[in-house]
């Protein structure tokens, strides 16, 4: 039996006094909500759907789950809570119309409601710096840590890649750029040598090359930068702003002799590293755009524990997972964490990104695996 359609959804319960207190999750209309769970289960484990009341009896049955890279498989939808950890269950989907959409907060596109219910864990307020996911701009008083953080921020993912919006208990809307994630990741059980995936990089960009040290070696951070700008005459503004000026004033090294004694410590260590490299875990391949930035294809080993849960459980995984990752640094990397970048950030974007893609889906085409992409969803190459 299928899921019920949106129009047969119940509806959202707008004069229900709880729904201030939690996070909602509005999507547009065409989004299933099997898409939800395996978006759930790339990021959580034992991911499950939880009979609640009576609804049960009627919503209960086989839908498909579709995931692009994995194929198509058959789960029990069992209604209205699909349990995400021990304390935190996303509750839906509900159907709601434009005008109950508004009155919730969310934008009048929204068709299908999700509220994430989990404990409030509250921290610090936020320190200065990027917010490319309007987070410290929704919590002023006191940023989501641990289990709250963990779940609010894969939220904003689901909502990136869903082109959705969320509604933070703190009445703030973030409506997530799904542009602003460029960055792909191919994941595979074997490693290719550096020649190799050179060349089929430049099948995209004939202009690609390795990545190799520097012949005369790094001499350190160049002068009249950071901290010592503010006093340098011609000297660059720092990168962070006037922010990490006054958080490096609060939190840094006052005293004179220790700062030198630290910096003479780094300094030592900076060069017998130089003089004593450890062997190489990796490599890179670099593509220059000019003004657009750099792209990057960074090779390693995956760490286990950080791997996604679907790809974690394949067999193939099981002996270790080398990451091919395509990065795009930009020209001003601190655009990268604005929440709205300027014109000139997502023009060099919007040129980079096909690139990204190309690049993902010959490496993918060489070394197999699956593609994910920042937020750890996977990608079928044929969608790149």
């Amino acid at each position: 039996m299928a899921e019920p359609s949106t129009e047969t959804l119940p509806p959202l319960p707008v004069g229900d006094a709880t729904l201030r207190d939690k996070h909602l999750l509005g999507l547009p209309a065409g989004v299933e909500h099997y898409e939800v769970e395996v978006l759930a289960a790339s990021r959580f484990r034992n991911v499950r759907w939880e009979v609640t009341g009576a609804e049960a009896a009627t919503r209960t049955g086989l839908v498909p789950a579709v995931t692009a890279a994995l194929g198509i498989r058959a789960v029990k939808a069992s209604a209205r809570a699909l349990r995400l950890g021990r304390a935190a269950t996303l509750v839906g989907p509900w159907a709601t119309t434009a005008e109950d959409a508004v009155a919730v907060g969310l934008p009048a596109s929204t068709t299908v409601v999700w509220v994430l219910d989990c404990p409030v864990e509250r921290g610090e307020k936020p320190w200065p710096g990027g917010d490319r996911d309007g987070l410290k701009r929704a919590f002023p008083d006191g940023m989501p840590v641990r289990g709250e953080e963990r779940y609010l921020q894969w939220l904003v993912a689901v909502a990136r890649r869903l082109r959705g919006a969320i509604r933070t208990s703190t009445g703030a809307v973030l409506t997530p750029d799904p542009d602003a994630a460029t960055d792909l990741t191919v994941l595979a059980d074997h490693w290719v040598e550096p020649a190799e995936v050179l060349e089929v990089v430049q099948r995209v960009h004939a202009g690609a090359y390795l990545s190799e040290p520097d012949a005369d070696g790094w001499r350190g951070p160049s002068s009249g930068v950071g901290r010592d700008s503010q006093g340098a005459v011609g000297g660059s503004p720092e990168a962070g702003g006037s922010g990490l000026r006054a958080a490096l004033e609060q939190h840094g090294v006052a005293d004179e002799d220790e700062r030198r004694r630290l910096y003479a410590e780094a300094a030592a260590f900076d060069e017998h590293m130089l003089q004593n490299p450890p062997p190489s875990e990796g490599f890179g391949v670099l593509v220059d755009l000019g003004v657009d930035g750099i792209l990057a294809v960074e090779v390693a080993a995956a760490e286990p524990q950080l791997l996604p849960p679907l790809i974690a459980e394949l067999p193939w995984a099981a002996d270790g997972v080398v990451a091919y990752r395509v990065r795009w640094e930009p020209f001003s990397i601190e655009e990268i964490e604005a929440e709205k970048p300027s014109f000139e950030h997502r023009v060099a974007r919007a040129r980079s990104a096909p690139k990204i893609q190309a690049i993902a889906k010959a490496v993918h085409g060489l070394v197999g695996g699956e593609i994910a992409d920042e937020a750890d969803f996977l990608v079928h190459p044929d969608d790149l």
